[in-house]
């Protein structure tokens, strides 16, 4: 794919996620992306077939850490940087795909569903061993801990759609994972630019 394709196919993911954000999943249709976008109908069903691959593809991107593990980046360094951007997340309520997510798994996507919580599992494991590993981490049972943080994060996302969160409680999800991970010598404020 040349990378003209891809910066459109950015362009539709970035201006799709928010009808999904405002509107759910079932509300979208391929009008309303191409009206968002301003492509024409045939130069969006060039680069997907409906709004069902364009969802599939807002919710499979990822956050890239095998490679900075690669380059044997701190694992305090990661996590901070993940942390952040969740809770950043977590306090952007409008931009909060809960209801489309509930939305497109009730439409029998459950499969989907369960390889990208495994993925996220899978990642948030990798970051746990490299972190024990490296010794800034404790020694944690990383299945339980990954799920921790991916069902904790998960409940705070679509309580936000209903409830007001002030910043303390994304605050308080980032201290928690941290208490539970970090050694004491790596703590927030440590000033450790590992």
């Amino acid at each position: 794919m040349g990378e003209k394709a891809e910066r459109t196919r950015e362009k539709i993911r970035r201006e799709a996620y928010q009808l999904f954000a405002d509107r759910g999943f079932k509300e979208v249709t391929m009008t309303d992306v191409c009206e968002k976008t301003g492509l024409s109908r045939g130069g969006l069903y060039r680069h997907y077939s409906g709004t069902d691959a364009i969802f599939a593809e807002i919710l499979s991107e990822e956050y890239v850490i095998d490679d900075r593990i690669e380059k044997c980046e701190s694992a305090k360094t990661i996590l901070e940087d993940m942390l952040e951007a969740i809770q950043c997340e977590i306090m952007d309520e409008e931009r909060s795909l809960s209801l489309a997510i509930y939305e497109y798994a009730s439409l029998g996507n459950e499969d989907f569903f369960a390889k990208l919580n495994e993925r996220a599992k899978k990642r948030w494991i990798s970051l746990i061993n490299y972190g024990i590993e490296t010794r800034e981490f404790k020694k944690v049972n990383p299945e339980q801990i990954a799920e921790l943080i991916l069902y904790y994060y998960q409940g705070l996302r679509m309580w936000s759609r209903v409830i007001h969160f002030d910043d303390q409680t994304a605050e308080y999800y980032a201290e928690t994972i941290r208490q539970q991970l970090l050694n004491s010598k790596y703590g927030k404020d440590d000033g450790v630019n590992a």
